[in-house]
């Protein structure tokens, strides 16, 4: 097929062309003096898009799972109680991967579609006075089911409980994408990835730890290597990482941060909202609905709910080999029962209303019965009406 593949997944997202050009560089000694040139300025900047100023920022060739282990492993200890609610796929990940690592997890279910339940978080929290609960994890996107949390609500939910517990956040598809104030809101590992909102491939995690988890960092036994810290943190201090670094990832991090910066970190966050509001906006003039609750949409995933009669999976499969569209399938327990459209990273209106017209295609071809040109049209309107 003519053209190439449009990938409207929340990741890895596009590369831009001048991210790729950045990234095509020859290898070069990470142990050079020159080396700190690249390095330092890069983990001051990753403060900025974390919007801490009292934390330290991280650069593992990783991914983001990896990041979730390193916040468990670098901060806690073997046998510690951890608190998580499970929403989705990927909040459900982590709980195992807690698990696996021989944690005590704390599991507490909610429907698909919701995010942390505040109230219920206080009181539970409430319910520890002897702090056997080290640490809350939240996933401040779930990715799954489209749904966004609030995790300023969070910090204030731990306050009124008056909890000690480290607040470890998973932003992988949020951070550089949607709002996030690692300071403002208390967050003491903020966990992300190349392959989202940083608009690179896949082989990045990007962390940043508060002075409170550094400080924990001290006390924890449990056993590691690779994913240390303490490693980072004495390599880091003269510019450099303690094991060999991804080049090309650093150098395409240089540009992203320099675009990201540029365009203004606010004016990113507003673009995916338009961008996920047209979306929305074409979801319902097809009288579909999101996964997420009312309250809960995310800005950088929309996953559609099909019909009981219909299967998801029918409409990505259309998507792609009909019309070269790669949309995001529903996991797990929503398998079949959505598909997911991306709208973060390198995209603007257009862009988003050719994905709008693909997906409407796939539908019309799997016998949806909707208006041709409704989703698409819905959305140019409000593209349309708020463009500056």
């Amino acid at each position: 097929m003519a053209g190439r593949n449009h990938l409207y997944i929340p990741g890895p997202t596009n590369v831009p062309s001048e991210i790729l050009n950045a990234m095509h560089v020859n290898m070069e000694d990470h142990r050079s003096p020159v080396f700190p040139e690249l390095l330092t300025p890069l983990l001051q900047d990753l403060k900025k898009i974390f919007k801490t100023e009292a934390g330290q920022a991280f650069i593992f060739p990783a991914t983001g799972t990896a990041g979730w282990e390193i916040a468990l492993t670098n901060a806690l200890n073997p046998g510690d109680k951890v608190l998580i609610y499970r929403f989705g796929q990927f909040s459900h990940l982590w709980a195992e991967m807690a698990k696996r690592l021989g944690f005590i997890v704390e599991i507490h279910e909610e429907t698909w579609g919701k995010g942390i339940p505040l109230d219920k978080l206080e009181a539970r929290l409430k319910e520890d006075p002897k702090h056997e609960i080290k640490a809350v994890l939240a996933t401040h996107n779930e990715t799954a089911t489209g749904v966004t949390s609030d995790i300023g609500g969070v910090r204030r939910a731990m306050d009124e409980a008056n909890h000690p517990a480290l607040l470890f956040v998973d932003g992988v598809s949020s951070i550089a994408s949607i709002d996030f104030r690692m300071d403002e809101w208390g967050v003491d590992g903020a966990i992300s990835g190349s392959q989202k909102g940083f608009m690179l491939p896949a082989g990045g995690t990007f962390l940043a730890f508060s002075q409170k988890a550094l400080k924990a960092t001290e006390n924890s036994t449990y056993p590691r290597c690779f994913l240390d810290l303490k490693d980072q943190m004495t390599a880091n201090q003269n510019g450099y990482t303690p094991y060999t670094p991804s080049l090309p990832i650093l150098y395409g991090l240089r540009k992203s941060l320099e675009m990201l910066l540029e365009e203004g970190l606010e004016h990113v966050f507003a673009r995916h909202h338009r961008l996920a509001e047209g979306t929305r906006k074409a979801v319902f003039a097809w009288g579909l609905k999101l996964c997420a609750q009312p309250g809960f949409e995310s800005d950088t995933v929309s996953a559609v709910v099909v019909p009981e009669n219909k299967d998801a999976r029918e409409v990505i499969s259309t998507a792609f080999s009909r019309y070269d569209i790669s949309l995001g399938a529903g996991l797990s327990e929503v398998a079949g029962k959505v598909f997911r459209i991306g709208h973060l990273g390198d995209m603007n209106d257009v862009s988003m209303l050719g994905a709008l017209a693909g997906v409407e295609m796939a539908l019309l071809d799997n016998g949806f019965n909707i208006k041709p040109g409704s989703g698409v049209a819905a959305a140019m309107e409000y593209y349309r009406s708020t463009a500056k």
